[in-house]
């Protein structure tokens, strides 16, 4: 295909000149609001060095059908107020400027390295408030008993023995369309007011194109691999209209290296480069921004010369669209670019039928193209302005397109200009071990164009072999996410290994979930749990913060899950069951210190501590919607213990729980009151904590292991009350997050997808969609940052962290001693996670008798890990860790069988093979007998 030259400007080195950079190095406060023409406080140069004016070489073949383009007879170029040599040429006509006044170009963009932490909580996630003492000895009580007896001897594992089929589409039907309970009173006075958004409600809270409509609507959203910003009369085009970006690997900022690892601490992307801006001569200081159409994956923006009037340009928002798609409907495009043109050329040949191409070489030496196809009247001709500014002669009806061209892509987009995606559905289907989710793209434009989309490398890892084929050699650098591939289709298909046998109980990749201890593990365990569970449950768990709340509880629940399925003692588990009872009834009837409301404003069940307090980063935002995955997931969790022992509870409780689960998992847009999956992004494989605030780096999230947490407690609640659909989407869910977690959360080193100077850090810390930070929002201590990633231990923790994975993070932090520095609840998390790979070590420090409890989380128990560690003992169950020097005190209740008197005897044991046999015997009685410790075991 040739090119006709139709516009060249004529620009030198001068303009990158280090007079036009000074300006850029001023320092803006991190957490104010974007400013009207955003100061630099690090800088990233895209620009290259002294280069010739003479345009970079392009060889573009033309695909097959190209059809000639038909020219106007008043297509020659006209006159415009700058100075332009208009000069023919054989097959065109070149436009060449010879004056380019004006501010210098802009090529090097917005950093900002210090860490936002408006509407996110400074304080750490652990529960530090002392727990009282117990001085009374765990006695079961007598309804327990009652109840227990009822039970089988043996419990029921916690993987039902008869599976329930999912239906085909695990997605198409939702969890309720009821409206949440009276119990919730309704408030539509929440802080946060949606005045650009004209779509219905319910409306999404923490998606990618949120910043469209918080704050002052000027940061970007993050498409991957493009984003767009509503430029707003900024920047040095004063454009109204949207600016993409694209920023390659060469402008990255990276922190200072860490003096022991050598890993930077961050890497950043510059923002607010307008590489390319559509826009249109109507828009302009009265420019009004709408969102419409929102739901899950996908929004349109429209742009509005004046409020209340019809849309003058339109933009679909999918993420990994493969064009910036602008749609006009008689209005006079202009394009604009903040890093100047250098050059545009016109093809001589439609690349499709109706589609006219230009490719516009920019001062920074990359190359963008724009593709036009006209639905109504002319198709569309560009006229220099200026260096920065071209525009349509006339108004024009249709598509332009804009996409950048690395240098090997354009036959590619040539074959796929002129279609668009508009939106995304979901839908996927579980069997087994097997799973998959498939994107089906709702498309518009040229039905004879194939569509082309960008796939992150966790997509790709897992295409079904149709989608596969479908790859393309094209790829465009992401900010945080790596290499992205062009994919040629209308649907993907990602295909994942599910892990049905992650229960309740301890589990690992070799001999899945473990439901036996030896016996000397089992006493030693037993005996803790006891203590554990004589705690005051409701002081601990009734606060004023719904994330620490729902920690406490699940921090009991897993007792009572151990004393039950591990133990194989349910009058002990019943005991702790009927007091973790009553401490959820406080939430599941709403009497909490700050009950919950159903929010109408935007449709979300919020703590009302903002309301009360007025203060945004209450209870870590929760109003705001601020991880809301992490504070729901634990009482989730909690209910699916309590459910699996208790299924007419379950019952009784379903509609509070799934009400939880609507607003955060709601997997159907048929539920008018939630929106989709208000955090879990299914293209990213992972959720977004980060709610209505507007941030110049986009949505983020800290802990990637509270983010699993919340599917796994999906799944194990569907599964408590045989809800096959939920089950498969937490188990789904799940997958996904374990294969794009080792992507972009947890790196081993042979991580080929985040920088190599990042890699060494072993985690993100703090993962947004702009930038990735080694620190934490509540401080930078090591075991801070890695340790947010650990929290909480469960079952699932082995399938998300690979074995592989703790062992370099052990190795490169806590290894030779270095875990001894560690002080108070991170020390427990630390070896609770060390368990995984050596459970030895972690049991002997959790079954000490010298365990200093200051090490335990308010939210973790010492029961779980010591049942953990000694689960995951490669010889457990032939041959139980023993200390062989011991001796047991203890005294024994023998409770007898129903209508019997029982008695009590006391015994002094000497360590070794007998004790262990008489206590084995003992915990062994099961419901018949129960023991309560005084003196020490291992």
């Amino acid at each position: 295909m040739r090119f006709n030259i139709i516009l060249t400007m004529l620009v030198g080195v001068a303009s990158c000149s280090s007079d036009g950079s000074e300006n850029r190095h001023q320092h803006r406060h991190p957490h104010a609001a974007p400013a009207a023409h955003p100061a630099k406080r690090q800088v990233a140069d895209s620009a290259p060095g002294a280069r010739s004016t003479t345009p970079p070489q392009s060889v573009v073949a033309s695909p097959t059908g190209s059809s000639p383009v038909t020219r106007p007879a008043n297509e020659k170029p006209k006159a415009t107020s700058v100075g332009v040599l208009i000069t023919e040429l054989e097959g065109g006509v070149a436009q060449i400027i010879t004056a380019r006044p004006g501010p210098p170009p802009d090529t090097k963009g917005t950093v900002i390295t210090k860490l936002n932490t408006t509407g996110h909580a400074t304080i750490a996630p652990l529960l530090t408030r002392p727990i009282p003492p117990v001085k009374e000895r765990f006695e079961v009580d007598l309804q327990a008993r009652s109840a227990a007896a009822i039970a089988t001897r043996n419990p029921s594992p916690s993987r039902p023995a008869v599976a329930r089929m999912a239906a085909p589409n695990i997605f198409a039907e939702p969890i309720s369309t009821n409206p949440p309970h009276a119990k919730f009173l309704r408030r539509d006075d929440h802080p946060v007011g949606r005045s650009s958004i004209t779509s219905l409600a319910p409306y999404p809270t923490n998606k990618f194109f949120s910043n469209m409509y918080l704050g002052g609507m000027r940061s970007p959203a993050f498409l991957h691999p493009y984003s767009i910003q509503w430029a707003k009369g900024e920047g040095v085009t004063g454009s109204w209209g949207f600016a993409i970006s694209h920023t390659e690997p060469n402008q990255r900022v990276f922190g200072p290296p860490d003096p022991k690892t050598k890993a930077s601490k961050y890497f950043i992307n510059p923002i607010g480069i307008h590489s390319i801006v559509l826009s249109a001569q109507e828009l302009g200081p009265q420019t009004q921004l709408a969102m419409t159409e929102l739901c899950a994956f996908s929004a349109m923006a429209e742009l509005r010369a004046t409020p209340g009037s019809q849309p003058t340009l339109k933009m679909p928002f999918v993420q990994g669209s493969g064009f910036i798609t602008g749609i006009y409907n008689g209005a006079s495009p202009i394009v604009s670019s903040g890093v100047y043109f250098r050059q545009v050329l016109r093809a001589n040949q439609n690349p499709q039928p109706g589609v006219v191409k230009y490719k516009m070489f920019l001062e920074d030496g990359k190359s963008w193209l724009l593709y036009a196809r006209h639905t109504s009247g002319n198709p569309l001709i560009l006229d220099v302005v200026d260096s920065k500014n071209f525009k349509a002669r006339e108004p024009f009806w249709g598509t332009i397109q804009i996409a950048k061209e690395p240098g090997n892509g354009e036959a590619i987009y040539d074959q796929a200009c002129g279609a668009y995606a508009t939106s995304m559905e979901l839908s996927g289907t579980t069997s087994g071990t097997s799973g998959s989710y498939t994107f089906t793209f709702k498309r518009a434009g040229l039905a004879s164009s194939k569509l082309l989309m960008f796939a992150l490398p966790h997509h790709a890892d897992g295409f079904s072999e149709a989608s596969r084929q479908a790859v393309t050699g094209l790829q465009l650098q992401t900010t945080t996410k790596g290499l992205a591939s062009g994919i040629l289709a209308d649907s993907w298909t990602i295909r994942e290994t599910l892990t049905p046998g992650v229960g309740f109980l301890p589990w690992d990749r070799r001999r899945g979930e473990i439901s036996k201890l030896g016996n000397s593990a089992r006493i030693a365990v037993l005996r803790i749990a006891q203590q554990e569970l004589a705690q005051n449950m409701i002081d601990q768990a009734n606060l004023d913060s719904m994330y620490f709340s729902g920690k406490a509880l699940a921090k009991f629940a897993s007792i009572i899950i151990v004393a039950n399925d591990l133990l194989k003692n349910p009058e002990v588990a019943q005991t702790g069951l009927n007091q973790l009872k009553r401490a959820f009834a406080i939430f599941a009837e709403n009497r909490q210190k700050f009950p919950l409301v159903y929010d109408t404003r935007w449709g979300g069940i919020v703590s009302s501590a903002s309301y009360v307090t007025g203060q945004p980063g209450i209870d870590f935002g929760n109003t705001y919607y601020n991880d809301h995955h992490f504070h729901y997931g634990y009482f989730v969790y909690t209910a699916a213990v309590i459910a699996h022992i208790d299924k007419a509870w379950g019952n009784a409780n379903k509609e509070f729980v799934n009400t939880l689960v609507r607003d955060f998992a709601n997997p159907s847009a048929k539920d008018g009151f939630f929106t989709m999956y208000r955090n879990f992004d299914w293209y990213h494989g992972h959720s977004w904590a980060h709610g209505l605030y507007d941030t110049l780096d986009g949505n983020d999230q800290e802990s990637s292991s509270e983010d699993a947490m919340s599917a796994y407690a999906v799944k194990m609640w569907g599964r408590a009350i045989g809800d096959a659909n939920m089950e498969a989407r937490g188990e789904l869910q799940l997958a996904a997050q374990a294969r794009a977690f080792k992507y972009y959360y947890l790196y081993t080193s042979d991580n080929k997808v985040q920088p190599a100077e990042f890699v060494g850090n072993k985690v993100a810390g703090i993962l947004f969609e702009n930038k990735i930070d080694h620190t934490t929002f509540f401080g930078a201590n090591i075991e801070f940052i890695q340790g947010i990633h650990m929290i909480p231990l469960m079952p699932f923790s082995p399938l998300t962290r690979s074995d592989q994975f703790v062992r370099e993070e052990w190795a490169t932090y806590f290894d030779n001693g270095r875990i001894n520095e560690v002080q108070g609840g991170w020390r427990g998390i630390l070896m609770g996670n060390y368990a995984q790979i050596n459970p030895a070590m972690a049991y002997s420090f959790f079954g000490s008798s010298k365990f200093d409890p200051g090490f335990l989380d308010g939210g973790a128990s010492r029961t779980w890990y010591m049942a953990y560690s000694a689960a995951l003992h490669p010889e457990y169950p032939r041959s139980p860790l023993v200390y062989h020097e011991w001796r047991l005190s203890f005294s024994a209740l023998l409770l007898g069988r129903p209508g019997e008197a029982g008695f009590r005897t006391d015994h002094e044991v000497g360590g070794g093979a007998g004790a262990e046999q008489l206590m084995g015997w003992l915990v062994a009685a099961g419901p018949g007998v129960t023991y309560v410790t005084t003196g020490e075991a291992p």
